[in-house]
């Protein structure tokens, strides 16, 4: 079976800045990874289309089929690559409630390359603020180096979200590339008395 990447993402217009920002680092990280020898096939997984979905399994607490399937994708990425857009500040609700409700431990010591698009540039901390702290607390092998596009950087001529792109991939890349075909998560299993002792804390 060939590895995949996956890109969440959680924009909501059609198509989204989020998803076209998704499209990129992917496009990108695939191309650095056949050069250091590791091919990779890309699934996006867009979570407007999942949003009823999401809020019935916060109900019902019962998944449905495509659900499922969406977070067994990420339980077998060799990376992930997650953009969402800022709505006051942080994340999207759409985008905390996907990972809300991932299993406990999916991307735990995954490679994941974090992304975020907005209105303007003062958004661009929203990596450091929300998303960093999120990643860590879901203990995945975080990529160096982020991207953040504002509006304008769309129409920029000087190409420096393009260059932004790249250096992201590239970093995100050679996480991937240590571990390639194999999914990092597998080295993090914890043993039954301490996973006891993280539930009751």
């Amino acid at each position: 079976m060939t590895a995949e990447l996956v890109v969440v993402s959680a924009g909501i217009a059609t198509p989204s800045s989020s998803q076209l920002l998704g499209d990129r680092l992917a496009d990108a990280s695939r191309r650095f990874l056949a050069g250091a020898g590791v091919p990779v096939a890309v699934r996006h997984i867009q979570l407007r289309t999942l949003a009823t979905d999401l809020a019935h399994q916060l109900t019902s607490q019962v998944p449905s089929a495509a659900l499922s399937e969406a977070y067994a994708a990420v339980g077998r990425a060799v990376g992930v690559i997650v953009v969402t857009p800022v709505f006051n500040a942080s994340y999207s609700g759409l985008f905390k409630q996907f990972f809300d409700l991932l299993d406990e431990g999916a991307v735990a010591g995954r490679p994941v390359l974090l992304a975020a698009t907005g209105g303007t540039a003062r958004h661009s901390l929203v990596i450091d603020t929300a998303l960093l702290p999120l990643f860590h607390y879901l203990k995945a092998v975080v990529a160096p180096l982020g991207v953040f596009a504002a509006t304008g950087d769309w129409g920029d001529v000087s190409g420096h979200l393009g260059a932004r792109i790249d250096a992201a991939s590239r970093a995100f890349a050679d996480l991937v590339a240590q571990r390639p075909g194999t999914p990092v998560a597998d080295e993090f299993e914890l043993d039954a008395g301490f996973t006891d002792l993280l539930r009751r804390s």
